[in-house]
């Protein structure tokens, strides 16, 4: 069974705000894209590498 989360925006955005990041969970992948161009890049993590930035980003 696949795990996939969709895309969802991340907790800190404002409901009615585009300017946000959304992430999707998707087996061994997190892939994290900006909201307001959803079919433009996108960047993938690992969840170790997710996790590891997620820690590094809630020190600064």
């Amino acid at each position: 069974m696949t795990r996939d989360t969709g895309w969802f925006k991340s907790s800190r955005s404002a409901a009615t705000s585009d300017a946000c990041v959304e992430v999707r969970f998707v087996d061994t992948t997190v892939g994290v894209r900006d909201s307001k161009n959803t079919t433009g890049p996108r960047v993938s993590f690992s969840p170790r590498a997710w996790r590891s930035f997620l820690t590094s980003a809630k020190r600064h």
